[in-house]
């Protein structure tokens, strides 16, 4: 009986040593949480918020809108429209999603193309799908709600004016970076400065809520250039219709205001269209008003009569013999077309005559004509900071290289710009001062720079008149209803180490008009086929047709009326 007694007791007590020790370590497991969550409420609540933070929280960017770029009158070129990027996440993408098909579609692709893509790249966490889309389409995409799929929004740049300025405005890279032009050489003030703002995201990417913003995006600044639109679009009208109707490999243009320096239009052929990249050719990329290279021939005429009047040996009405019509030196032979016997200084410039400018040239210091030459802007870059602009060449020539100094002379050995060469005949336009050449607006005039006497510079613009009269080598430059002063070359082009004999570039450089000049014209077109290739035949016709549209688009009042009306008006 004991025994038994004995037995329950000793059960008992193991049973209770039993739920003690349950109890207790229930207690201390209750203690343990109790202390965590204590600890996880005050001690570690700081470092929980920066990892849940860390997790959920992100910094991204604000695009910063892009300048616009305007012409004088403030005409848009070059403006930013709002666009969007949609890119994935493969590591997140849901492939067996049902929006996937409807993505394709927006997408312009297969579904099975699109799964594909996704797969291939699972391991990353960043691929384009698409990018500057239209907000409209963003928006659809963004409603589908595509595990993986994101919408950021960015701009475009968008040219108003197309393939017209594009040479000039340049454009920008899909990153939204200035790749040529005014949008490469002015990058800086264009792009601004992006902003940024705290946003929350889930596990999947997507943002879900807007934090704050912690620094407000800064826009690019405006650029104004000097151009004016409506003399843009005439002169490239008129430049293409011509390169096509002579079948040239390509052709340039300027308009300069005589009176700032600023350049009014700049045009090139071939072109692009920079809204459609996607045809493009390399051979239409150069802006080649300032970047190609040529002999710029008889232009050049006018500048070395100038040089010969500085040096005080010769006048306006100084007499030189060309007979027999051509001249040996060294060996070489230096022609006129024809025996053109003896000629003044005008005549010389009117007939376009060879000899007579080699006979001026080797009759003064070897250093004369090159020194004006390069007083007026030959041989070194204009400044305007446009990108790839090339400065040309002008050597230096001792006393004993007759040769080249004579070919100098009327504009062999040397070689300009279409830029450079209008920049050199702002001196004759504006009485023998010039200007720095500007491609952006002037609020204020330049400084300006005398290179000749005044009654130098005036007295070879009116010999420069004679070439758009009867008589002259540049009548088909003559504008109606005002007085042009300009000068014609005919330039064989460079080949082989020598000059080719069927290939030529056609250049008309000229001022009107000539009794109160307001711009000055430039045209060059390279190597026209067919029965025409003279610049009196080629290049003239151009210049005329842009200098009487933008001496009319400028109301610059006509300086010279038909004969027939003054009779009239005599009669009355």
């Amino acid at each position: 009986m004991s025994d038994k007694v004995n037995t329950e007791i000793a059960e008992s007590a193991g049973r209770s040593w039993r739920l003690v020790l349950i109890f207790s370590l229930l207690a201390l497991v209750a203690i343990g949480i109790v202390t965590k969550l204590v600890s996880l409420y005050t001690l570690d609540q700081a470092f929980l918020q920066r990892q849940g933070d860390a997790r959920s929280l992100r910094t991204t960017l604000i695009p910063a809108h892009r300048g616009v770029i305007t012409d004088r009158n403030g005409e848009p070129l070059a403006v930013s429209a709002p666009v969007a990027t949609i890119w994935a996440d493969p590591s997140s993408a849901d492939i067996r999603h049902n929006g996937l098909t409807r993505l394709a579609v927006l997408l312009d692709m297969k579904r099975a193309d699109l799964v594909a893509r996704l797969e291939k790249n699972s391991e990353r966490q960043f691929i384009y799908l698409k990018r500057q889309v239209t907000p409209e389409l963003a928006e659809l995409i963004d409603r589908l709600d595509i595990p993986g799929v994101h919408v950021d929004r960015e701009y475009r740049r968008y040219y108003p004016a197309g393939e017209v300025t594009t040479h000039l405005v340049g454009f920008t890279g899909i990153e939204g970076a200035g790749q040529e032009g005014i949008e490469l050489s002015y990058e800086q003030g264009l792009s601004g400065e992006p902003g940024r703002k705290l946003v929350m995201q889930d596990r999947l990417g997507r943002t879900i809520k807007h934090i704050k913003s912690i620094e407000e995006a800064k826009p690019g600044k405006d650029v104004q250039l000097s151009i004016d639109l409506r003399l843009q679009y005439m002169a490239y009208r008129e430049l293409k219709a011509a390169v096509q109707a002579h079948k040239a490999d390509s052709a340039s243009a300027v308009v300069l205001d005589v009176k700032t320096g600023e350049v009014l239009a700049m045009v090139n052929q071939p072109s692009y269209n920079p809204n459609d990249r996607s045809k493009l050719d390399s051979k239409g990329l150069r802006n080649r008003a300032v970047t190609d290279l040529f002999e710029p021939g008889s232009t050049m005429k006018p500048l070395t009569v100038a040089a010969a009047m500085m040096s005080g040996k010769y006048t306006a009405d100084t007499v030189i013999n060309t007979s027999p019509g051509f001249i040996r030196i060294r060996g070489r032979t230096i022609r006129d077309h024809r025996d053109y016997g003896k000629l003044d200084l005008t005549s010389i410039i009117t007939k376009s005559s060879n000899v007579g400018v080699t006979k001026l040239a080797l009759s003064m210091h070897e250093d004369a004509v090159r020194n004006l030459f390069h007083n007026v802007g030959l041989g070194q870059v204009t400044a305007t900071s446009f990108p790839g602009e090339r400065s040309g060449s002008l050597p230096y020539y001792p006393a004993k290289r007759v040769v080249e100094r004579a070919t100098m002379s009327y504009g062999y050995g040397l070689s300009v710009t279409p830029l450079q060469l209008a920049k050199a005949y702002l001196p004759l336009a504006n009485g023998g001062v010039t200007y720095p050449i500007s491609i952006l607006k002037r609020d204020e005039p330049a400084e300006a720079t005398r290179v000749m006497p005044e009654e130098i510079a005036d007295s070879v613009l009116e010999m420069m008149e004679t070439v758009t009269q009867g008589g002259g080598t540049g009548r088909r430059a003559a504008v109606h209803g005002y007085r042009v002063a300009g000068k014609t070359g005919t330039v064989h082009k460079i080949a082989n180490g020598g000059y080719a004999e069927d290939k030529y570039i056609s250049v008309f450089a000229g001022v009107a008009p000539v009794s109160n000049p307001r711009i000055v014209t430039v045209v060059m077109v390279d190597n026209p086929k067919g029965q025409e290739y003279y610049g009196g035949e080629v290049a003239a016709p151009v210049f005329s047709r842009v200098t009487a549209n933008s001496l009319r688009l400028l109301n610059v009042a006509p300086d010279q009326w038909p004969q027939k009306n003054e009779q009239t008006m005599a009669m009355k």
